[in-house]
């Protein structure tokens, strides 16, 4: 397959308001493509940056809630009745929950599923027709998608379902000329730790201590996963692991498909502790002999049990 141009097509990218899918659609818009914009947030800054930046291209912002999956075949139908062509559909939005599976219920679980597998699901469905020869199919999975860590029920879940999905996409379109890349991002530095939903059954006291211990690990520029994600695309790479948070992990996993979550959770806990500064000196007498330890963070530092999922 010949490697993908992006000047003069149409992008369509969703969850493109902040972090990683803000900074595609600036890398989108110097490589020239076109851009249909989808986000549950205003998107009326990233869309004035673009204008401002390149008043050749064409920008469209949609506001739509992918939880809601009316929302989502709306906006289907909106792309298709303007672009009956598409270069580029990038599965990017996606939301994080906390917690253990009995500490979610399942309207929780089954909000995580619809905006980060069954919206992707039915929007590829939706565009398949607009998706011509020579274009690509981007879905953002996650680290998660490649182990399931402590307290992520849903969120692994649904980027497993993803993986899945693409993998089977990548063997299937290939046959239309048609490219896909599965990216799974290791940690990001993206506001995903501040603004995760928490299971309602997590206690209020687990909670913040584990999303600042998570926080830390989020090291890597999203503008520099965007750059990688769009360099996967031209070069039509099936599979992308962005950052060594995500390759480690995931090299782990391989060789002990059973004992990497033990060795993720002390490389997590050590990770964590260099990446917080030192508290002030205390006297050692101000902690009592055999007091607890904090409970020790998942693999990849996603908080136990209540705090967010990788991006």
């Amino acid at each position: 397959m010949p490697p993908y141009r992006f000047a003069g097509r149409t992008a369509v990218l969703t969850g493109a308001a902040g972090g990683i899918g803000e900074q595609l659609t600036y890398g989108l818009a110097a490589r020239g493509s076109h851009l249909v914009l989808v986000d549950v947030s205003p998107l009326d800054a990233v869309v004035s940056r673009i204008r401002a930046a390149h008043p050749a291209l064409t920008v469209t912002p949609l506001v739509a809630d992918l939880a809601d999956r009316s929302q989502v075949l709306s906006v289907a139908t909106r792309v298709l009745g303007t672009h009956p062509t598409i270069g580029l559909l990038i599965n990017n939005a996606g939301i994080a929950l906390g917690g253990r599976f009995d500490q979610v219920t399942t309207d929780e679980f089954e909000t995580v599923m619809n905006v980060n597998f069954r919206a992707p699901m039915l929007l590829t469905h939706a565009l398949l027709p607009a998706l011509t020869r020579g274009s690509h199919l981007v879905n953002v999975s996650s680290l998660f998608g490649l182990i399931a860590p402590y307290g992520q029920s849903a969120y692994a879940a649904s980027k497993f379902a993803l993986r899945g999905l693409s993998q089977v996409l990548q063997a299937e379109l290939s046959e239309n000329g048609v490219g896909v890349t599965t990216v799974h991002p290791g940690g990001i530095r993206t506001g995903i730790a501040s603004s995760a939903r928490i299971g309602s059954g997590v206690p209020e006291a687990e909670i913040e201590p584990h999303q600042q211990t998570f926080a830390a690990l989020l090291t890597y520029p999203p503008e520099k996963a965007a750059a990688e994600i769009l360099d996967a695309v031209t070069r039509r790479k099936a599979r992308l692991l962005i950052a060594s948070s995500a390759k480690i992990p995931d090299l782990l996993a391989r060789l002990a498909p059973v004992a990497h979550n033990r060795l993720l959770t002390a490389l997590t806990n050590l990770t964590a502790k260099r990446s917080r500064p030192a508290p002030p000196s205390q006297p050692a007498a101000t902690t009592p002999a055999g007091a607890p330890s904090p409970p020790p963070a998942s693999p990849t530092g996603t908080p136990r049990p209540g705090g967010p999922a990788s991006p």
